[in-house]
This record gives structure tokens, sequence and C-alpha cells, in this order.
């Protein structure tokens, strides 16, 4: 099954994030981050679930610092949900996929 998580970059998060039509969550991460890994599969579960309604994109902070600069990320993972192109909810560290939904949901028209 194709994977409809999107990898971004510092150069088409403005593309991709804050031009999108529908909320977008942002997973913030790294390869060497053991909680991003186990977040991975709920953030790909979400993707498919509400496909059409939120699009769900990954950033690798070690090659893409400026954009995790600009939104002060310090620890990861950070998921931060775009809502027509503004920051609207951050959610830092690990959490189950229930409580991910519970968050995310509230913001999806």
């Amino acid at each position: 099954m194709m994977s409809k998580v999107v990898a971004v970059s510092d150069e088409s998060f403005e593309g991709e994030v804050i031009r999108a039509s529908i909320p977008v969550v942002v997973d913030f991460w790294a390869e060497w981050c053991g909680p991003c890994r186990q977040i991975a599969p709920f953030l790909e579960e979400i993707a498919s679930e509400y496909d059409g309604r939120l699009k769900v994109a990954k950033i690798d902070v070690d090659r893409n610092p400026s954009i995790a600069t600009r939104y002060g990320v310090r620890g990861i993972p950070t998921l931060i949900l775009f809502k027509r192109g503004q920051p609207v909810e951050r959610l830092v560290g690990y959490m189950p996929k229930p409580q991910l939904v519970a968050r995310i949901e509230p913001h999806l028209d």
C-alpha cells in the first residue's frame, strides 16, 4: 500500500503545508529518534483514515533545520497542525493514536 504521508522539505513546505486547502499535520522527526518511529505508523493510519479531510506531512529536522527553527521546534517528535497556513495545535512527544486523533479531530471541517 502506498503511503499517504507526504515528505516535505524547507523548499516544499510553503506549497505543501502553508498553501494547502485542507488542514495539515506536520510531523517534525529525525532518523535517530525512537519515539518518532513509534508514532509513524499511527500517522500513516490517520493519513489514510482522514484522506481528503486532512493531509499528513513529515519533515526531517536534521535535513531541514530552518522550518523547525521557524516554528520553535525543540523536542521531537513534535506535531504541528496547520489550518489555512496557521499553526493551530502543537503536540510534543509520543502519544497513543486515540490521543492524537482527539487533538486533531476538532480542527477538521
